[in-house]
């Protein structure tokens, strides 16, 4: 894929104004996703993993890689010990890539502001990267997220700079902390998702203990 073609891939999935259009998106890139963003120096799946190991255990239970897409963050997360790792994407053609990995011990097909297939408290803890971004998943997802993360686990993700209030992702946040869901542990200052390109594009990582 050429730089132009890298462009207009990336151009569409945040331009996406429905999830019929997002997903049509991502089924047209998913074949030349990793590489496209590799050259990009795209380090969201990677960089997410400090901020696991910070906060959970080895052996404390599994762990949600929420929007995991092809599944970058899966065999680094496996690296570093953790071997009870779940995702879930709504994406069936970025899940077939994720499958190849064997990284993971479960992939489900999901959607993010919908009713996700756990009981309530099933994971020790949910990581999300680059998925709270333009015309993706609304602020409102995180509510269920912590419904299936038990108390005293963790929410660790990261929101795109343009959608953290505009969003309506800060109010949200204060929403489930008045209702004592969870209690703010960390948020970094901003840093880009990318390495090389896309400079414009700064985001924030949020750790939350659940109540």
């Amino acid at each position: 894929m050429s730089t132009e073609d890298e462009e207009s891939a990336l151009e569409r999935v945040y331009a996406a104004s429905s999830a019929e259009e997002l997903a049509a998106a991502y089924a047209e890139w998913a074949s030349e996703y990793d590489q496209d963003t590799a050259r990009r120096g795209y380090c969201l799946p990677f960089m997410i993993t400090a901020w696991v190991a910070r906060y959970l255990p080895k052996g404390k239970g599994p762990l949600l890689d929420a929007g995991c897409g092809t599944g970058l963050s899966g065999p680094y997360l496996r690296a570093l010990g953790y071997d009870a790792v779940e995702g879930f994407d709504f994406s069936d053609e970025m899940l077939a890539i994720a499958k190849r990995r064997n990284a993971y011990s479960e992939l489900k097909q999901a959607v993010l502001g919908e009713t996700l297939p756990w009981p309530d408290g099933y994971f020790a803890a949910f990581l999300s990267t680059g998925v709270f971004t333009e015309g993706h998943a609304p602020a409102s997802s995180l509510e269920e997220l912590a419904r299936i993360t038990r108390p005293g686990g963790h929410a660790i993700f990261t929101v795109r700079d343009t959608v953290l209030d505009q969003g309506g992702f800060r109010d949200v946040f204060e929403w489930l902390e008045k209702a004592e869901r969870w209690k703010p542990v960390e948020e970094s200052p901003l840093f880009r998702a990318f390495s090389v390109a896309e400079p414009e594009v700064l985001l924030k990582a949020f750790v939350f203990e659940i109540g």
